[in-house]
């Protein structure tokens, strides 16, 4: 196969359909769209919108609620901080906080800080400060001989 054999399969590309030229091309004038009306227009037709019946996301029971102070952690494997050690990212018996991983390319946002889980093994000794840390998680830092240092955020609801 040359890179000037290649094309797309039969029916892959469709030109686009050219209204408003003429009534020989039967879309022609009013572009298939009728006489006159809110569809008529550009930009027309409300979403959602059923005729003035009640639309079905008003109909539907709204049920729980959305903390707008919830926390969002970065959440980060036992594997991965294994994996960045092995990758010469993360030094072995380092203290290893929330921008020392990101600077290591563990996490990409450090949001309202850290959250260690188990997953996987740890073989490096690591110091590390996080916002929280699962018991199986601490419990494989800390037989890999390292520690795990819980820092958790100030209350949000203190600040605002």
């Amino acid at each position: 196969m040359n890179l000037n054999e290649l094309k797309d399969n039969p029916g892959a590309r469709e030109p686009r359909t050219r209204v408003g030229r003429g009534i020989g091309s039967g879309k022609g004038k009013t572009c298939g769209r009728g006489q006159k009306g809110q569809k008529s227009r550009s930009g027309a037709g409300t979403r959602g919108f059923e005729g003035g019946q009640m639309p079905l996301h008003m109909r539907l029971p709204k049920r729980g609620f959305t903390n707008p102070l919830r926390r969002q952690y970065a959440v980060v494997n036992l594997d991965r901080l294994q994996q960045a050690v092995d990758a010469g990212r993360i030094a072995e018996g380092s203290r290893v906080d929330g921008p020392a991983l990101k600077a290591a390319g563990v996490v990409r946002h450090l949001r309202d800080g850290v959250r260690l889980l188990g997953r996987g093994e740890l073989k490096a000794r690591l110091d590390l400060v996080v916002a929280h840390a699962s018991a199986g998680a601490r419990r494989a830092v800390e037989a890999a001989g390292g520690t795990v240092i819980e820092q958790r955020p100030k209350g949000r609801a203190a600040e605002a």
